[in-house]
């Protein structure tokens, strides 16, 4: 019985001691909760240089910041080497390289990365270019304006009839743009690439302005290409916004509620191997990635493959 009245004694006692002093949980002290704290105390100290203890907390968030930044760029570089691109081009059974940038993240993905620092004649990728020159010195003053068609036969049947800029930049018609680079001239098609720092900013002679994007001396590299794309989105050239407004229209390749893919197509013909283009942008999720895909295609029937390993290597990236 003594023993009974004690006991609950003494129970009576702890619950009390729990009623009032409640057991608090103490965080494990793991690198994570130490940084944390850091953290925290920085941002309520403020970081006035006024006392000894807030210059010291400023230098323990710097700490926290960077330890942060190199786990991201860790996790970052993880997730870029699971992404392989070469397994796409083996299987279409393809020679080539793509590189795409994500604008948002600042990050390049690649496959063959010494072609994408190669320079390569860019063919009817120049038409992104040549249709913004066009259209800002008024050769032409608009899309559905049309050019009459010299009657001479050509391979592509789509070619041989009149035509306007709209048509003509999906079908990559070549004496369009011709027409269009002589009405430009050599000083002010050469004044806007040295402006604009396009590829190796070389046109040649006046004899040379109906051919220098298809024969050179004009070339490009893969990654310069996602240069001219990113300046093109971001409006910083010297053109008008309608202009450029009017480009991006015609850049469109396909539409949904969910994403929107630009581009533009080329085929270089007048080099061994013959060389294959695709580039572009595709705006998803609110965000911007920027793609230059170069293959080699020694005939027409490869032409879909530019395309095609394009959408794949950016289905890897989980988009579409």
């Amino acid at each position: 019985m003594a023993l009974s009245y004690f006991l609950q004694k003494v129970c009576g006692i702890g619950f009390v001691v729990l009623i009032f002093f409640p057991i608090v949980a103490t965080p494990l002290d793991t690198e994570d909760n130490r940084l944390n704290n850091r953290r925290d105390k920085a941002v309520r100290c403020g970081g006035s240089l006024r006392c000894s203890n807030c210059r010291a907390e400023s230098a323990e968030e710097r700490e926290y910041k960077e330890v942060i930044s190199i786990r991201r760029n860790i996790q970052s570089s993880k997730a870029q080497s699971k992404i392989n691109f070469e397994s796409v081009f083996k299987e279409l059974g393809i020679e080539g390289s793509i590189v795409i940038y994500d604008a948002r993240n600042k990050k390049f993905y690649e496959h063959n990365a010494a072609r994408n620092s190669t320079v390569f004649f860019p063919a009817s990728t120049y038409k992104i270019l040549n249709t913004l020159i066009a259209l800002e010195t008024a050769v032409i003053h608009d899309d559905v304006t049309v050019l009459t068609w010299d009657g001479i036969k050509r391979d592509i049947d789509v070619w041989n009839q009149d035509t306007n800029l709209r048509q003509a930049f999906k079908n990559s018609t070549v004496w369009f743009y011709q027409v269009l680079a002589r009405k430009i001239g050599n000083e002010r098609m050469q004044s806007f690439i040295n402006k604009i720092g396009y590829g190796n900013q070389q046109i040649g002679t006046a004899e040379n302005i109906d051919k220098f994007w298809l024969e050179g001396p004009l070339q490009i590299t893969p990654k310069q290409q996602i240069e001219l794309l990113k300046k093109v989105y971001d409006g910083k050239l010297p053109f008008s916004q309608r202009n450029l407004n009017l480009l991006k229209d015609m850049m469109i390749v396909e539409q949904t509620p969910d994403y929107t893919l630009r581009g533009k197509t080329g085929w270089v013909t007048s080099t061994n191997p013959k060389i294959g283009w695709f580039v572009g942008y595709l705006e998803q999720n609110n965000k911007v990635y920027y793609f230059a895909t170069n293959i080699d295609m020694p005939n027409v029937k490869l032409a879909p493959a530019r395309i095609k390993v394009t959408r794949r290597c950016l289905q890897m990236l989980g988009l579409f």
